[in-house]
């Protein structure tokens, strides 16, 4: 199974012209019946060998944790291990030489880098712990800076050895994570701040993300990939920020008003989603305008089948809006100003 950039990779190698290239992607859009440009490709799986060895890397790591946390070097037994951290760190780039760099498989890249920023943040924040066991509010949020920081540090450094795709999102995530724990630092006592700060740090990365697809409006490198898994990062920190500022959730019951809000919202995602032919903001937010709608029917009257109906009727919008993606995403974009509709991606294949 080969994905968008390893084609593209391999015309820019000379191993296949270009014309056989664009060949094989007209093929496979007549097999599906369904344009190539509206796929949203992204690596995840070459094979079932990649599972197989995401799973005996997962074994691995998690063996090796275990052992690093029996390594105590003074802490107490309540205390995390930062050796565990660091060998999981350790082991995890040293797979990553063979299985990233030279085999190039995706799913295990994923869980390996994973393991490499997870393990050196988990290891800084034990070592911080036995440094400074009674941290204030404020001092807490400067150790969880500093901690994004090192662990932004290494993505960076992740990056610049192996190139996977997913690498940007963790980056530009630890990065949010520096800014709010500096902002936290200075106003620990804000119960609304984190998630403001939430919000604008998913606003950031989603334009990062949008930067990103910019450089590849036809979608045949791996800056789309990485553009995927920065959407990806962003849009649950949008919907989660956005709907909780809202007071969604909060309890057991959500007034009509609210609700429609919710639904209004979504339905803006979606218009959102399908100018930029992404569907993250779509499945991130999904949890919200379900409940939403539930209530709705709750009160009603259908308490038995609120929620039978409520995923009868997401459910249903959701199959057809997949299934005219395409169309509906031609008459967003044919509505759109100029200025705008030449920075999003291709509507066909033809316009590439």
């Amino acid at each position: 199974m080969y994905s968008e950039s390893d084609l593209q990779d391999a015309v820019t190698a000379g191993v296949i012209p270009a014309t056989a290239a664009q060949a094989l992607r007209d093929h496979v859009a007549q097999l599906r019946a369904s344009p190539v440009v509206d796929e949203e490709h992204f690596r995840l799986l070459t094979g079932f060998n990649d599972i197989f060895v995401a799973i005996a890397s997962i074994i691995l790591l998690v063996a090796v944790g275990w052992l690093g946390n029996s390594v105590r070097l003074g802490a107490s037994p309540h205390e995390p291990a930062f050796m565990s951290g660091l060998l999981v760190a350790a082991a995890s780039w040293g797979l990553a030489e063979y299985f990233t760099r030279r085999r190039r498989m995706a799913l295990p890249s994923i869980l390996l880098l994973a393991g490499f920023v997870g393990g050196t943040g988990f290891a800084l924040f034990a070592l911080a712990i036995r440094i400074f066991p009674h941290a204030g509010d404020s001092l807490a949020s400067l150790i969880f800076a500093a901690v994004a920081a090192m662990s932004g540090l290494a993505a960076f450094a992740h990056w610049r050895r192996f190139h996977v795709p997913i690498t940007v999102a963790a980056g530009s995530a630890a990065a949010a994570g520096v800014i709010a724990g500096l902002i936290m630092a200075a106003t620990p006592d804000s119960k609304a701040l984190p998630f403001l700060l939430l919000l604008v740090s998913g606003l950031a990365i989603f334009a990062l993300a949008m930067w990103w697809d910019m450089s590849d409006r036809s979608r045949t490198t791996r800056r789309s990939d990485v553009a995927f898994w920065l959407h990806l990062a962003a849009a649950p920190m949008i919907a989660h920020a956005l709907f909780h500022l809202l007071g969604v959730l909060n309890g057991d019951e959500i007034s009509v008003g609210r609700a429609i809000l919710v639904i209004a919202l979504y339905v803006a995602f979606g218009l959102v989603a399908l100018a930029i032919d992404r569907r993250a903001l779509l499945v991130s937010s999904l949890a919200y305008v379900l409940f939403a709608l539930y209530a709705l029917f709750k009160q009603a009257g259908a308490v038995e089948l609120s929620w039978a109906l409520t995923s009868l009727v997401i459910g249903s919008a959701l199959l057809l809006l997949s299934a005219l993606w395409h169309h509906a995403r031609a008459l967003i974009v044919h509505g759109l100003p100029p200025m705008v509709t030449d920075r999003l991606p291709y509507l066909d294949r033809a316009t590439v």
